[in-house]
């Protein structure tokens, strides 16, 4: 009888606030978390740490897992040191010669070697939403750094954020992206709607000139709160009386309405119906002749 071994598969960083991919470690011996490996990728041979070990993982939908090579040695971190030291002299350099070029709306910020020095990425920024013609840069950089592969990639406003780091527009010391974010959400205006938060650009807009990651921290829970409270301007019933809507606060799921004479007041979303079903619920108790009966009416007897 044939036993299916299951692959061993953990997830592996390339940086420290990286994405984590997942990779098939069942060549390596009591593989462990923190162990450094050496990978090939589309960007050529990386180092990587692992940061987890993946549970009844789901197969990829094209082709399988790719299988980590081997744990790195003393050696191989020596030699990734010795490249990282280079990469500040290599990011200047490409600086110094887009300025030559005249390349306008570019700005180089960082450049990173592999481990084994093979494949060097240069990261720009672009102001322009047209693409850059980079060909003659790129040429120079390969000319200038051989025998190493040079690529020029391009990054986003939050990418450079992140790689930056810095304090963030909420005062925080460093970013949210430079300390935990992983990945990008799409983010929109109507969540900063959702959550009552002015829609000043100062208030809203992150150091990347993007509005703020922080936006769908807790987008999901006002949305859900929201399902449950009345809506602005409706009118609602209360022990007090019917009045109108003018403001939800959805954590607290407290309801602040207004009446005519007496200005405004707040109330626990158990404490009012919809004047709507406070309107048909009495209309059905009268065609039933139980209208002075009415044991459950949500508005308190005069």
């Amino acid at each position: 009888m044939n036993v299916s071994i299951s692959p061993t598969i953990v997830g592996v960083r390339f940086s420290k606030v990286g994405k984590i991919y997942h990779f098939d470690a069942s060549r390596l011996d009591n593989v462990r978390v923190g162990d450094v490996i050496v990978v090939e990728t589309s960007r050529g041979w990386q180092l990587g740490t692992v940061a987890v070990k993946v549970e009844n993982p789901t197969q990829p939908q094209e082709g399988g897992w790719k299988q980590i090579d081997r744990l790195a040695t003393p050696r191989d971190l020596l030699q990734r040191q010795s490249w990282q030291v280079k990469e500040e002299d290599a990011a200047i350099h490409c600086r110094n010669r887009a300025r030559e070029l005249r390349l306008q709306g570019i700005k180089i910020i960082s450049a990173e070697y592999s481990y084994d020095g093979s494949r060097l990425s240069l990261f720009f920024s672009s102001d322009s939403e047209d693409k850059v013609e980079l060909k003659s840069l790129r040429s120079d950089m390969q000319k200038a750094f051989a025998p190493s592969q040079v690529e020029l990639r391009q990054i986003g406003p939050r990418d450079v954020a992140k790689y930056l780091g810095g304090m963030g527009a909420c005062g925080l010391e460093c970013r949210c992206c430079s300390q935990f974010i992983t990945e990008f959400s799409s983010i929109s205006i109507r969540m900063a709607k959702e959550q009552g938060i002015s829609l000043t650009p100062a208030e809203i807009t992150g150091m990347c000139g993007r509005l703020r990651c922080c936006l769908i921290y807790e987008y999901e829970n006002y949305v859900e709160a929201r399902k449950t409270l009345p809506k602005k301007n409706k009118r609602v019933i209360t022990p007090d009386g019917e009045g109108k809507v003018v403001d939800v606060q959805p954590l607290l799921e407290m309801i602040v309405v207004e009446f005519p004479e007496s200005g405004r007041r707040t109330y626990r979303k158990e404490d009012i119906k919809p004047a709507e079903e406070y309107e048909a619920f009495v209309k059905k108790a009268e065609a039933s002749g139980t209208a002075g009966e009415c044991k459950d009416c949500p508005q308190k007897e005069a």
